[in-house]
């Protein structure tokens, strides 16, 4: 397996969509990526040479923010949010949907799948006045 910017990217893939196995560089950037560093898009990683390779670690370092880097930045902007007591910040904090979704139906993802009954008799209670 070939290693970009700390990452070992899958040899069998061409290495347009290899490299998006890298956080922070989609498909689209990734094309951009190849571009610049002057490597065919058709070959796989398992056919590129050392320079090829050399070629296109420069060129994420150079104009990308990927792995570690992107990750702190975007923990130190949450974080920041937060501290300001932004009210994206506060939904960051309280786990809650940060871009305007409603929450009265839907979120599941965003709030965990804890649900709670809401009226109705719950299991214990239910074996309870059986008994009786």
């Amino acid at each position: 397996m070939a290693r970009l910017v700390g990452v070992e990217i899958p040899d069998g893939k061409k290495v347009e969509y290899a490299l998006t196995y890298i956080y922070g560089v989609s498909l689209s950037s990734a094309k951009k990526i190849v571009k610049q560093a002057r490597v065919d898009p058709e070959l796989r990683v398992k056919d590129l040479t050392s320079q090829d390779l050399a070629r296109l670690n420069q060129v994420i370092e150079a104009n990308y923010k990927v792995e570690g880097e992107l990750r702190r930045r975007i923990r130190d902007d949450i974080r920041r949010l937060q501290a300001i007591g932004a009210y994206r910040g506060i939904r960051h904090r309280r786990s809650l949907p940060v871009r305007g979704q409603r929450t009265r139906h839907n979120a599941r993802t965003r709030k965990g799948r804890k649900k709670v009954a809401v009226g109705g008799l719950s299991a214990k209670k239910k074996a309870a006045r059986a008994k009786t």
